[in-house]
């Protein structure tokens, strides 16, 4: 009689674990399936303001558009912060003629997309930050200026183009791994 009451508690206790795999997968599935109809409805909202646009600036905002709700989906799927500041890091980018990939990813690798960095300094580029010294911004867009500008300034307009390039002035301690890293994903972001 107690192999028989121990066998029923197993086999009811393995039902209940099962159900509640099975019940968490489906919630994951819902949830994902809801961002991608959010995102989804980004780009038709995108599309819809662009037909207002005349012929002549609609490619160039169409473009902007795409990155903008590319890099929005990767910031949502990381629960990045950077999600509000998408475009602005595209507008910046441009401004300073670089590729938009590069600040996302390098703020993926640093700090990955802003989840660990120091209290309120904005600075999710780990920029100006070594030993006991921490470089802080008023705001993440003061920060993606900030860290654009000296990208253009300090790394590609001295020949610095390459993830390995900037690497070795980056963070010259790195083996490897940083420049890896840093354009893998710029990749995932294609």
């Amino acid at each position: 009689m107690r192999k028989k009451t121990l066998l029923w508690i197993s086999s009811f206790a393995i039902l209940v674990c099962l159900n509640l795999f099975i019940t968490l997968k489906y919630i994951d599935k819902v949830n994902r399936v809801n961002a991608s109809v959010r995102i989804l409805d980004e780009i038709d909202n995108a599309g819809s303001s662009l037909s207002e646009v005349d012929a002549s600036g609609s490619a160039e905002i169409t473009r902007l558009a795409i990155r903008t709700s590319n890099l929005k989906q990767f910031f949502r799927a990381h629960n990045s912060p950077l999600y509000d500041h998408a475009e602005f890091i595209v507008k910046t980018s441009d401004k300073y003629k670089f590729d938009y990939r590069l600040l996302p990813a390098i703020a993926m690798q640093e700090s990955t997309l802003c989840r660990n960095i120091p209290n309120n300094s904005h600075n999710c580029w780990g920029w100006g930050i070594y030993g006991n010294t921490v470089t802080s911004f008023s705001s993440y867009d003061e920060a993606i200026d900030t860290v654009a500008k000296g990208l253009r300034e300090q790394y590609i307009d001295k020949g610095l183009t390459t993830t390995s390039d900037i690497m070795a002035k980056y963070t010259p301690s790195s083996n490897g791994s940083w420049a890896r890293s840093v354009s893998g994903f710029m990749k995932s972001l294609e």
